[in-house]
């Protein structure tokens, strides 16, 4: 597996928005990983906080109109005609001139790689008459389908205050999208299609670069974020998992691949019997899964709290569910703490030798790749740009026949390694603070 390492600067300001998002994104971030054959949820965080869904939007649009191809209200080469006012969307769009027809295929293809707004509308106005019904339409559908804090009021997911909803919507409606129409999944495995002499590339890079990953759809307004919702299988076993709220598209796609793999290699682990067999700790969550082996990787004897070696707590608290739940209505889990992606300059990470190195250090995570940690280091770079005074470190060590990539910064000054730590700590970000010299 190849990550595309992020460019050497990250730099961006989360700025307030028309719709009261704060300076700070606090409220943009969730996340939320499942298995989409038991349903079982890996991992979810803020998943049933109100966020905007961007172009996100677009899925459910072509929920719609796979139904109309499948009634026989149109097939896939049955001509849309743009008018003046879909026409008149603003980027990203196919740019056909009011008037100008497209088939239904290319329509599809239209929604998913190039996640043309004026498409969304035209097809919007084509199956109900009006965008404004059709969002009607769209809401209704998506209540019927279980997404329960799901409001749409356009096609697209161009701004609107209204237009809401969760990180675990976003997974059912993808699990619906696979579950009544596999016959038309395979669009969003495509990496390009050509219209009008012009080739236009999915903005989902994650497909075709990431192991088993074909679709879904990603999404962007200033209010939201970079939003994304990705579905992968490996070894018959398929995950969806969602991020909402990233900092930019770059960090976004890191933090849903690291997601991912977790999720895949817990769920083989588990598979085989023996998933962290020497710390017996069956059932383990992902995310939950790094807290273990970065405190007994980093050299600590067991968990500790964060920013400190000398105290004992949980550091990660994550929320696991061991039940059916992408057919359940959702349930708002209030004590859950906010997370983000932060506004900071973060430089490029490459992999760097471990010796050398005095001081304090701070681990951040242990991981089946070394790809994935190099993206760890990018995100926590990122939540704490102080750290870029060290050397970020992706080391290979050997446990029980099995590779692990160690994610850590070394040379860190003790003071600056707890505070970074007990940042974290509120984030619910595993990080340790590790004394080189002890």
């Amino acid at each position: 597996m190849t990550l595309r390492v992020l460019g050497a600067i990250l730099a961006l300001v989360l700025t307030l928005t028309a719709f009261g998002a704060s300076s700070h994104g606090q409220d943009r971030y969730a996340a939320f990983v499942a298995d989409m054959e038991t349903g079982e949820v890996l991992h979810a965080r803020l998943a049933d906080a109100s966020r905007f869904p961007a172009s996100l939007t677009k899925m459910m649009t072509l929920y719609m109109l796979f139904e109309a191809v499948e009634r026989g209200d149109l097939t896939l080469q049955s001509q849309l005609t743009m008018s003046r006012e879909a026409a008149s969307r603003p980027p990203s769009k196919l740019g056909v001139a009011a008037g100008g027809t497209v088939n239904v295929e290319t329509a599809i293809r239209a929604l998913v790689i190039r996640s043309a707004n004026d498409v969304a509308a035209m097809v919007g106005e084509h199956l109900a008459g009006s965008e404004s019904a059709f969002a009607e339409a769209m809401t209704a559908r998506a209540m019927e389908l279980g997404l329960t804090a799901t409001v749409f009021r356009n096609a697209s997911g161009l701004p609107d205050p209204n237009q809401r909803t969760t990180a675990r919507d976003m997974a059912r409606l993808a699990h619906a999208l696979h579950r009544d129409f596999p016959q038309y999944f395979h669009y969003f495995n495509e990496r390009s299609f050509r219209h009008g002499g012009r080739t236009y590339t999915n903005h989902n890079t994650l497909v075709g670069r990431v192991t088993g990953i074909d679709g879904l759809k990603t999404g962007y307004i200033r209010a939201s974020g970079f939003n994304v919702v990705v579905t992968g299988q490996r070894d018959g076993t398929r995950l969806v998992a969602v991020v909402m709220g990233g900092a930019t598209a770059p960090v976004r796609d890191a933090h849903a691949e690291e997601l991912v793999e977790a999720a895949f290699s817990t769920l083989d682990a588990r598979r085989q019997g023996v998933m962290l067999a020497s710390l017996n700790a069956p059932r383990l969550n992902p995310i939950r899964e790094q807290e273990i082996l970065t405190a007994e990787l980093s050299g600590v004897a067991a968990p500790t709290a964060m920013g400190s070696t000398e105290a004992a707590a949980p550091p990660v608290r994550v929320v696991l569910e061991d039940t059916p739940d992408l057919a359940r209505p959702a349930r708002v889990q209030a004590s859950e703490e906010p997370n983000l992606f932060a506004a900071a300059a973060a430089s490029t990470i490459a992999a760097a030798p471990a010796s050398g190195f005095t001081g304090w250090a701070v681990q951040v995570g242990a991981f089946g790749s070394e790809a994935v940690a190099r993206a760890r280091l990018e995100t926590v770079l990122a939540l704490a740009p102080e750290l870029g005074t060290g050397r970020p470190v992706t080391e290979a060590v050997q446990r029980d026949g099995r590779t692990l990539w160690r994610a850590r910064f070394d040379a860190i000054e003790q003071g600056t390694a707890r505070a970074v730590c007990a940042r974290l700590a509120r984030l619910n970000e595993a990080c340790f603070a590790v004394n080189q010299d002890a």
